[in-house]
């Protein structure tokens, strides 16, 4: 009932928390944002306290006043501890990378401890699907949590509420704060397996021969690199001059692939439209092709590479219709 009134009026979840969302930099835990409650076994403890103090009075045992006020004080020094285990620690966010919709974004924190003690047993819980990961942080040291959360749709997901716990050192007292980094991860559309579309027929046509990879005439050599494949190495020139060398050959300039809006079925939707270019350039990033991507309202250049894969990509996770 408290959760279901605190998700309908933020604002008043944001002044019990102690902080509005998202939460830039480093965020510090300072002992206003820490909340600590004995846990079932706590309120056990302090029931067992309360039997063995009224049967010390009633019996008049000094041996179990002794008892009781050594356990009591136990449960006073368990209880700061645990608070002092999340109190004035340092929460940050890493980047995460982009994924594609329907796999889990990988999202980083990390957690400075900032003092000259241990801290055990730190529990990071994303409220939203329930991930969560226990870390310890030695002395003068940073922990690091990966949190997966699923990624259902395209478009930028941010990382949300993350609830850190601990009941170190005896259990008996819980301890928890709540952060929400300004942190959030790019989702590529949901990439659907099909044929690339066919290469324009004015690049076709404008195709010359010159000098790009192929597989027709041999033209000379070239120092190796590390993405050669084994079969273009020239073998005797290895063994003569112990130089690693890779034979270059002529063939076809291959023709630009564009990975046209138009070229797509008029019955699909807008989502099904997305998913399908990013499966033609997940694909035509594979085959090695220089290939370009137009949009309604946005063209992006024939290229290759990383950078260009994922140049098309945001623009189709980003995209929306003009």
């Amino acid at each position: 009932m408290i959760g279901a009134l605190l998700e309908r009026y933020p604002q008043l979840a944001n002044r019990i928390w102690g902080f509005t969302p998202p939460e830039h930099g480093v965020i510090v835990l300072v002992h206003r944002r820490v909340y600590i409650l004995p846990t079932r076994l706590g309120w056990m403890f302090a029931a067992t306290l309360g039997i063995l103090l009224a049967g010390s009075i009633n019996y008049a045992l000094s041996l179990g006043f002794a008892l009781t006020f050594t356990l009591g004080g136990l449960g006073l020094a368990a209880m700061v501890h645990t608070a002092r285990n999340l109190a004035r620690m340092a929460v940050s966010s890493g980047r995460a990378e982009p994924v594609f919709a329907g796999e889990s974004a990988q999202f980083r924190l990390h957690l400075d401890g900032r003092a000259r003690f241990d801290r055990p047993a730190i529990l990071a819980r994303h409220l939203g699907c329930g991930a969560q990961l226990v870390v310890s942080i030695a002395a003068h040291a940073i922990g690091e949590v990966a949190l997966a959360v699923p990624a259902t749709k395209r478009g930028w997901l941010p990382l949300g509420r993350v609830m850190l716990e601990t009941r170190f050192p005896l259990g008996i007292f819980r301890a928890w704060s709540y952060v929400e980094p300004d942190a959030r991860c790019l989702v590529y559309p949901r990439a659907e397996h099909s044929p690339l579309p066919r290469s324009s027929p004015e690049a076709t046509a404008g195709a010359v021969r010159a000098l790009a990879p192929g597989n027709e005439d041999f033209t000379g050599l070239r120092a190796y690199q590390l993405s050669d494949s084994p079969r273009h190495v020239a073998w005797k020139s290895v063994a003569r001059t112990e130089e690693m060398l890779t034979k270059q050959f002529s063939g076809e300039a291959a023709a630009e692939l564009w990975l046209d809006w138009g070229l797509l079925p008029a019955g699909l939707g807008l989502e099904q439209r997305l998913s399908r270019l990013a499966g033609w350039v997940v694909a035509a990033e594979r085959s090695g092709a220089r290939y370009g991507m137009r949009l309604p309202g946005i063209e992006i250049a024939p290229e290759r590479g990383s950078a260009h894969r994922a140049a098309c990509l945001q623009a189709l996770a980003l995209y929306q219709l003009p």
